[in-house]
């Protein structure tokens, strides 16, 4: 597994230097490469990040330590991308997937979508891009948790 935190990933939320929390972070991505040059440049800012090199990897990570976004590509040998956002959006429901493909392909980000992807991206991706998007989708995690949480308390 590759599941390598590039900063303490497991003690709950992290915090930045001036006090906000920063989302738990998973990218996915069978080539290891991408993986953990997009960590280093995430930790760098701050951001946890671990790795997972399969769909089936990102789901026993997400069962053990959880998560708070997702990051993962479409295309994977075994479990792809799309099965496992399937599998995410059904086990972990508060967790915000954002999908990566190296493809053009209108019909695979569609479907993404209608599958609960937060957001569909290209690959190579602007990392200021994807920064925004990790940072939107966690902040939506967020809200989505409080009104689940009002829900709950009948408030």
């Amino acid at each position: 597994m590759t599941d390598t935190p590039t900063s303490d990933a497991s003690s709950g939320d992290a915090q930045s230097g001036a006090g906000r929390s920063l989302p738990r972070i998973l990218l996915v991505d069978d080539e290891p490469e991408s993986t953990e040059m997009l960590a280093l440049r995430l930790g760098k800012r701050g951001f946890p990040a671990a790795r997972a090199a399969s769909g089936e990897e990102a789901l026993e990570h997400l069962a053990r330590q959880g998560a708070d976004v997702v990051v993962m590509d479409v295309k994977m040998p075994g479990m792809g991308g799309m099965r496992a956002l399937e599998r995410i959006r059904t086990e972990f429901p508060g967790v915000e997937v954002i999908m990566l493909s190296g493809h053009a392909d209108m019909e695979v980000a569609v479907e993404g979508m209608r599958l609960g992807a937060f957001g569909y991206l290209m690959k190579p991706t602007d990392f200021d891009e994807l920064l925004f998007k990790i940072e939107d989708a966690y902040t939506q995690g967020q809200l989505d948790r409080r009104a689940a949480a009002r829900g709950r308390g009948g408030a």
